[in-house]
C-alpha cells in the first residue's frame, strides 16, 4: 500500500534535519526537543525534557496536524510567497551560531545566544499542544515556554508599553527579501500585556525537535490566539518601546491588517470573510470548513486583554 502524502517526509525537511545535525543541534528522539544548558564537549546540546504544559484548558484535545502537513505548508515570504517553496530553501537558516538582540527600554538589555535562551527556563521547557493559524489552521506541539520568563530577565522599565520583533532579513539566503512586497525586514509588535501572557511563547522545537528553517528556526515568537502573521520568525531583535510598533503588513496594508490582529469570526478581512476555516491536512480546497472560533478558541485565556475594547475597530 502506497503511503498517503501526508505521511512522506517532505525533501526540505530531511535536508533540515541533516542540517542540525552537522551544524550541531541534535535531534531529540520521542517527545523531548533537546535540554537546556552548557553545550556538551562533542559541541551539541544536551536533551531537554518537554512535558505538557500545565496551563488550565491550554493542550488541546484535536489532533495534531501531521509533521509533514505542518513543515510542507508555510507563509515565509523571505523565501517565497508560494506556500510550498519555504520547506525547499529554509534549510540554509543554520541554528548556531543565532543571537537575539533584546534592547530598548529596559535595565538589562543584552545579546543572548540559541544556548542562552535554553538555559533561562532550565526547568521549565513544555510542550504546548495549540491551535494556531499557519495560513491555514493547524494544531502544533510546540516546544518552549513563556517569553515572559526573557522579559523579566531584562527588566523592562515603566515606560515600556509594547515589544517590537524583528526577524532575519538576509538577501544572501533569502531571495523574498530582494523582492518589494514587503519593507524589509519583517516587523512585528505586542502590547506588553499580551507579550507577559503566558500563552506567548519563545519556541524552538515542535514535534519533540528543533525547529525546521521553514518553520521560523532556530527561535520564534508563538501567539495562538492571532493570525499566524504575528508569531514572528527567525527572530534576531526584540525591543521595548514606549509607542505602538508598525508591523510590515501594518505598513503594507493598514486597512487590512490590524495591530491586534486577533482571531476574530465577526471581523472579515476587506477581500474575503473570516467566520469558518480549514484544517490543513484535512482534503485541501475541497476540505469541509469549520465555524471559526473566537480568538482561536483561547478566548477562556486571553479575552480579559481586550475588555472595554471595540474589537472591529481595533482589528
Amino acid at each position: 500500500m502506497h503511503p498517503l502524502p501526508s505521511e512522506i517526509t517532505p525533501a526540505g525537511v530531511y535536508a533540515q534535519r541533516r542540517l542540525y545535525l552537522q551544524s550541531g543541534l541534535a535531534l531529540a528522539a520521542g517527545s523531548a526537543l533537546g535540554v537546556a544548558g552548557a553545550t556538551t564537549p562533542d559541541g551539541t546540546l544536551p536533551i531537554l525534557k518537554g512535558q505538557p504544559s500545565a496551563l488550565p484548558g491550554v493542550n488541546t484535545m484535536e489532533r495534531p496536524t501531521t509533521l509533514a502537513d505542518a513543515t510542507s505548508y508555510n507563509n515565509f515570504y523571505e523565501f517565497s510567497t508560494d506556500k510550498a517553496e519555504p520547506a525547499k530553501r529554509a534549510h540554509v537558516l543554520v541554528g548556531r551560531p543565532w543571537t537575539v538582540r533584546v534592547d530598548g527600554l529596559v535595565n538589562k538589555p543584552m545579546d543572548i545566544g540559541l544556548e542562552d535562551l535554553l538555559r533561562l527556563s532550565p526547568m521549565e521547557e513544555r510542550i504546548y499542544r495549540l491551535r494556531c493559524v499557519e495560513g491555514w489552521s493547524m494544531v502544533i506541539p510546540w516546544v518552549g515556554y513563556s517569553l515572559s520568563k526573557l522579559i523579566d530577565k531584562v527588566q523592562p522599565q515603566g515606560s515600556a508599553k509594547f515589544l517590537e520583533f524583528t526577524t532575519l532579513a538576509d538577501p544572501a539566503i533569502m531571495p523574498g527579501v530582494r523582492s518589494r512586497v514587503l519593507d524589509w525586514p519583517y516587523v512585528e509588535g505586542l502590547r506588553m500585556d499580551e507579550a507577559r501572557h503566558p500563552l506567548t511563547l519563545l519556541a524552538m522545537g515542535m514535534y519533540g525537535q528543533v525547529l525546521p528553517g521553514q518553520n521560523g528556526a532556530p527561535v520564534r515568537l508563538v501567539v495562538p490566539w492571532k493570525y499566524g502573521f504575528k508569531s514572528a520568525k527567525s527572530l534576531v531583535r526584540i525591543r521595548f518601546v514606549e509607542q505602538q510598533p508598525v508591523s510590515a503588513w501594518g505598513r503594507a496594508a493598514p486597512g487590512e491588517y490590524g495591530f491586534y490582529s486577533n482571531v476574530n469570526p465577526q471581523v472579515n478581512h476587506p477581500r474575503w470573510s473570516q467566520a469558518t476555516e480549514r484544517r490543513i491536512g484535512e482534503g485541501g480546497l475541497f476540505a469541509p470548513r469549520r465555524q471559526t472560533q473566537m480568538f482561536n478558541g483561547y478566548a477562556e485565556q486571553v479575552a480579559h486583554l481586550y475588555a472595554g475594547m471595540d474589537l472591529k475597530k481595533f482589528f
